[in-house]
Formats: C-alpha cells, structure tokens, sequence
C-alpha cells in the first residue's frame, strides 16, 4: 500500500489492511473444514485469547470515556497479526500450497531489499533531506520505513540462510550479506540490537539443553565479537558510535531519562484507582494510533469519534525538550510496550502477553519461530514496531509457514 502513495492514491489506502486482514480471518474460519482436533484446539485457543484483548479494551475505553472508532483501530493493529496466524494455521495445506506461500514470502523479501538498492545506488534518496533514512525498501512515505524496512530485510536473510536449503550455501550467505548491508545503507542500527538481544534471550531458554546451549552462545560470542571489531575498525559501521556514550547512560543519564518519560507522565493523568489495571484508554497515550495515527488521519477518524487525550502531548513535549529526541528511536519514550501499558494498564499487557504465551506454547514449532517471538518483544522496547503490520504480519507469516511445514512432515 505504501508504494502507492507514489502513484497519488489517498493515504487511507494504507488502511485497507485493517478490514482485508479480518475478513480473511473470519472467512478462513467458518469455510474450512478441517478435521485436525490440534488445529482446532490451536485456533479456538487464540480466538479466545483476542475476545479477552478486545474486553479489555472495552472496559479501559469505557473508563477513560475513549471513542468507539479507537477501541476499533487500537484492537486492530494489536490483534491484526493473531487474526493473521488464526487464519494461516486454521489452513489444511497441502505441500504444494505450503511452496507457493513460501515462495510468496521469499519473493516479498527480495523485492524489499531490491528497493532499498536501488533507492540507494540508483535514486541516491540518501541525498536529500531525511539522508540513510530515506532508504525504506518498500515501507515508501512511512515516516519509520527504513527501520521496518530493515527489519523485514534481516528477517527475511535470516530465514533465507536458515531454510533455503535447494540453494547453495555460497548463494544464501551472500544474500544474508545483502539483507545486513540493507540494514547499514538504512542507518537502522537498532534492528541489529534488538535481533542481538532476542538472540541472547532465546539462548536464555536453552539451559536444559546444555549442547545447544553452548552451540548459541558461541555464535553469540563471535557475532558481538566482530560487530565490536566492525564498529571500530569499518567505516560502513561508525553510526553505530552513536550510542557508545556512558554520561547518557545510567539513573541521570539523559538517554535513560527520555526513555522512561512514559512511565512517569502517564500516571501523573490517573483520576480513577482502576487506571494503574485498565490504563488510559485506547489510543490515549503512546502507542501507534495514539502517538501518530489519530494525527496522520484525523481527516477520516474525527468524524468517526476518535478522541485523543493530553498525556500523548505531555510525552511528546518531553522528546521535544531533550536534545536525545530527535537522535535515535532507540531513545524514544514512544514504544510498544508502553503503549499498551498506557493505554490499557497492566491487565491490557497480560491479555496481550496471553496471546504470545499461546503462539510460543501451541504454535512455535522450532528455534526460528521462538526468536522472531522474541523479536517482536525485542522491537517493542524500541519503537512501534509491534503495531506495524509490515513488520508483524511478515513475522507472523514466516511462524505460520514453519508450523504448516512441521504439521506436513508430521502427518506424512
């Protein structure tokens, strides 16, 4: 959608998504008729899990006395990506099916990246104003589209390397290769970061198995090693120096103080002692439809009833009046899980956790699945990302694929 705003269709285009990602849901479920109980279960299981979500919500916008069109959209881009999953795996696929939907996936990922070459050596975008973050890939006009972009480009190599196994090895590395050097040209040195730290996470889970225990912790120890040597010796690599500031770091670290800015204005705005359960309402305070949406769109959304509320300026005017506001987003107060924190207190963050726990424990079938989980939870201590359908539906896609491919070799 994002590609054509260049061809001057109206930016509610990008929106489309938000009622084609349901109505496929739904329509999966009540058409196919799959005898598989596992797969039942499964999809009983997260529907369930997304009515919790969307209660919460109802109860924390009738508290807050938020519009009815902001329980819609913040339900949405929260429950887009499960409603995704619910339809992928809610899919009797046969092993032809399975290859064309990979193939689809594999396809996507190239082009993006394709994007971002020629954006960059064709174009020369990183010219003009905005520079390396001009370089989006296909997430054109996103203000955040050279970190989605980049982050579906790593994505993409990472499984691309892993599971592109007909291709040979020399062919896959050079293709991870060109999804990293992707993620350089974007300056989106926090999408490195944060697969770093989902990686060292999921090794966290590995200590039972003490021979995969070691095997991940010594490609993570050689990994930070050359990132390390890289960031002081290529010059490909020295925007990375950006964060390597000890003052900004620490309890009166300006990087620290911003960072945190959402965890203290937030409840300065409390008026009722089930505000800390239920939040702010829906949309109220620093989560993707509040932070941006209801501003970008208040054209169409105003009329509808969307109501905004004063802690989203309070945390804005903080990033205003701190010279880190405007360096990275890693710094940003603005970011997934205070999102969902703000707007829907800490019964909001157990629902939506609830959704997680039941994709790790029912649907996350290997290793690669278990760590694009914990990218999303990664990508959430940074920016929006989980609120972004490019990136999460992609994600989303990629752990449905691998459930599908499991179930096939199982079954036959």
């Amino acid at each position: 959608p994002r590609v054509l705003t260049l061809l001057n269709f109206p930016s509610v285009v990008n929106l489309v998504h938000l009622g084609i990602i349901p109505w496929v849901c739904f329509f999966t479920i009540f058409k196919t008729k799959t005898r598989s109980k596992s797969q039942i279960a499964i999809a009983q299981a997260i529907f369930f899990g997304l009515a919790i979500l969307l209660t919460v919500m109802v109860a924390s916008a009738l508290l807050n006395s938020a519009g009815a069109i902001n329980i819609v959209v913040d339900f949405l881009l929260l429950g887009e990506p499960f409603m995704m999953l619910l339809a992928l795996i809610s899919i009797p696929m046969s092993l032809a099916r399975i290859e064309r939907f990979k193939t689809l996936l594999i396809y996507s990922g190239f082009i993006n990246t394709l994007f971002a070459f020629v954006q960059r050596y064709a174009l020369k975008l990183q010219t003009r104003p905005g520079l390396s973050d001009n370089i989006k890939g296909v997430f054109i006009a996103q203000g955040a589209g050279h970190v989605i972009g980049a982050s579906v480009a790593l994505t993409f190599g990472v499984y691309y390397f892993l599971y592109a196994k007909t291709v040979p090895i020399w062919i896959r590395t050079i293709v991870l290769f060109a999804t990293f050097w992707h993620l350089l040209l974007a300056d989106a040195k926090q999408v490195l970061l944060t697969l770093v730290l989902a990686w060292v996470l999921l090794l966290l889970t590995k200590f039972k198995d003490i021979q995969q225990a070691i095997k991940y912790l010594s490609v993570a120890i050689i990994v930070i090693f050359v990132l390390i040597w890289c960031v002081q010796n290529v010059p490909a690599f020295q925007a990375f120096n950006t964060w390597m500031r000890p003052e900004i770091y620490g309890p009166n670290g300006e990087a620290t103080k911003l960072k945190l800015a959402t965890f203290s204005l937030v409840p300065s705005y409390y008026h009722s002692p089930l505000n800390p359960l239920f939040g702010l309402g829906p949309g109220h305070t620093v989560g993707r439809l509040g932070g941006w949406m209801l501003l970008e769109y208040a054209d169409l959304l105003q009329p509808l009833g969307s109501t905004t509320h004063p802690a989203t300026s309070a945390v804005w005017a903080a990033v205003a009046a701190s010279w880190l506001g405007d360096q990275s987003s890693m710094f940003s107060p603005l970011f997934g899980w205070a999102g969902i924190w703000g707007d829907l207190g800490f019964i909001g963050l157990g629902a939506y956790l609830y959704l997680w726990f039941l994709v790790w424990c029912f649907v996350c079938k290997d290793d690669f699945s278990r760590f694009l989980v914990f990218c999303v939870f990664t990508f959430g201590l940074v920016f929006s990302q989980m609120e972004e359908p490019g990136y999460m539906l992609y994600v989303v896609s990629l752990i449905g694929l691998r459930w599908q491919e499991h179930r096939y070799r199982k079954k036959n």
